[in-house]
């Protein structure tokens, strides 16, 4: 009985060890998987957009320390990012709609490494917020202000005329901007950052037009202000085009190269081509039927098919700047800058915005008198005898103004990178006893010569004037101080530059005082010898 009984108390024992072991088991089992679930649960990263910044990452208490952000935009360019409590922002802005790449390097810690891998990258990729305006065509009550509204909020816009927008910063962001009270009818262009972080969108237009029973029409630019000749015309209408005009277009006076398209169903764009409009004109826009339009200050409203803008002339500086780039002036031009684009919008856009720039002499021994005459940005003689000549290479009527024909010329010159490659000349007379005549050419004198000037009563005028008739043989006749009257045929080699007054050849006994009626008189081979250099345009300077 006691042998049964130690056995039995043994087996017990050995009962109750199993099942504390495997208690034991049981605990250790049940903490791995609690402690395996807490690190699967509490060791995640998220990655995903975010209402102001341009994502938020959040890591788990488990989930170890973020290593690296990279942020990358269009064709792999790198994006500068920085955090500040989780959220990426931008340190380069941002083009709305720009599409980004985001990724988030996090390394793990070492006690979970070893299960899950040492590193976790998250990927996003996104688009930057974009805002579009909801309405682009209002109907605005008489002093009531004209607001714009977008399909969210934004923190940033800028609006005015076609190219010219002027930024405004809003306080808070808001989805709805007020204008203020403007014209009854109107037109402007509008463009907006949704974040403090991106740069100003493409710019789309709005309209607003009082109530009316008939179409209103808007242009942009507004009716009656000046234009450049290559820019584009927005007429905009409170009802569809198609609608008001069906399938008629207007008609551009004078003509000007371009075509009408519809650019939205309430707008009709003419583009200018080639060098657009003519400088210097009254750019008119005809309808096919009459619309209601602003009629002046006190903002009613009249009915007309007709609306006009200005195009102002070439500048006198850009006039300059071609002629001397064509080798037609005794100064070269140099652009602050790059150079102007050799198509016709930009040349046609430069000539009534002159680049930045500066002149200088071709020659460093020109004359101090032909110096004295240069003015850069305004007119001169200097200017006007290069235009003649320009003329008078191109067979134009060489009067020394730029009209469009020469300007369109002068500008297809500067396309084609054509030039004048020869020197440049000038003649100055002495009326100081003894008389005489130099002709200087590319930086060098090339004659200088005795000369007969006009008598008493009949003077040569002193100043300069360009040459505007050049033959070499001719009949010269006048008046002379007595009335009586003269006729001489046979006079060679004439340069006709003020009136009457030419140089020229003339027999005389003797040369260097004042005998002739006003021309300048020079001996046979001397005169021979300047013609060649005295084209029309060449410049003739007679001084005391």
């Amino acid at each position: 009985m006691a042998i049964e009984s130690a056995y039995r108390g043994a087996a017990s024992s050995g009962q109750v060890l199993k099942r504390t072991l495997l208690g034991v088991g049981a605990t250790a089992l049940l903490a791995i998987v609690a402690v395996a679930v807490a690190a699967l649960t509490l060791s995640g990263v998220t990655l995903a957009g975010d209402s102001s910044a341009l994502a938020r990452v959040s890591v788990q208490p488990l989930g170890g320390t973020i290593e690296r952000i990279q942020a990358f935009g269009p064709g792999g360019r790198s994006v500068p990012i920085a955090m500040h409590h989780g959220r990426l922002t931008p340190l380069k802005r941002l083009a709305p709609g720009e599409q980004v790449s985001v990724d988030v390097e996090v390394r793990r810690p070492g006690w979970l490494g070893w299960a899950l891998g040492s590193q976790r990258t998250e990927h996003l990729t996104l688009r930057a917020p974009a805002a579009h305006v909801t309405e682009h065509w209002m109907t605005v009550a008489a002093g009531s202000p004209v607001r714009v509204s977008f399909d969210q909020a934004v923190s940033t816009v800028a609006y005015g005329g076609l190219g010219s927008l002027t930024r405004h910063a809003l306080g808070r962001a808001r989805s709805s901007i007020s204008l203020g009270v403007r014209p009854a009818t109107g037109a402007l262009e509008i463009a907006a950052a949704p974040r403090s972080w991106e740069t100003i969108g493409a710019p789309t237009q709005v309209s607003w037009f009082p109530p009316s029973s008939s179409p209103v029409m808007v242009s942009l630019p507004a009716a009656g202000t000046r234009i450049a000749p290559a820019t584009a015309i927005y007429l905009t209408f409170s009802e569809p085009v198609s609608e008001v005009l069906g399938s008629r277009r207007p008609r551009v006076t004078p003509s000007t190269p371009g075509r009408w398209r519809e650019a939205n169903s309430h707008t009709l764009v003419f583009t200018p081509s080639g060098f657009g409009a003519p400088l210097a004109s009254t750019l008119r826009v005809e309808l096919p039927r009459g619309v209601a339009v602003t009629a002046g200050a006190g903002g009613g409203l009249r009915t007309t098919s007709q609306i006009e803008w200005t195009v102002p002339p070439g500048s006198t500086l850009r006039l300059q700047q071609l002629l001397a780039q064509a080798g037609y002036l005794p100064v070269d031009w140099h652009a602050a800058g790059a150079d102007v684009a050799r198509t016709p919008s930009k040349e046609v856009q430069a000539a009534v915005e002159p680049p930045a720039g500066s002149f200088a002499w071709r020659y460093p021994n020109t004359p101090q008198q032909l110096r004295a005459l240069w003015i850069p940005g305004q007119a001169n003689v200097i200017t006007r005898g290069a235009v003649m000549k320009f003329e008078n290479t191109n067979n134009l009527t060489a009067d020394g103004v730029a009209g469009p024909t020469v300007w369109h010329m002068l500008l297809a010159y500067a396309i084609a990178g054509k030039g004048l490659h020869e020197g440049y000349s000038y003649v100055y007379v002495h009326r100081e006893v003894p008389e005489g005549v130099t002709l200087w050419h590319a930086g060098r004198t090339v004659l200088t010569a005795p000369a007969n000037t006009g008598i008493s009563g009949a003077e040569t005028a002193l100043g300069t004037f360009p040459v505007f008739e050049h033959i070499p043989e001719g009949t010269m006749s006048g008046t002379n101080p007595d009335g009586s009257h003269y006729k001489d045929p046979g006079i060679k080699w004439i340069s006709y530059f003020n009136g009457g007054d030419a140089l020229h050849n003339f027999n005389r006994a003797s040369f260097g005082t004042p005998q002739s009626l006003g021309c300048v008189e020079l001996p046979l081979a001397a005169s021979a010898e300047i013609f060649p250099y005295t084209p029309i345009g060449t410049l003739v300077t007679v001084e005391a």
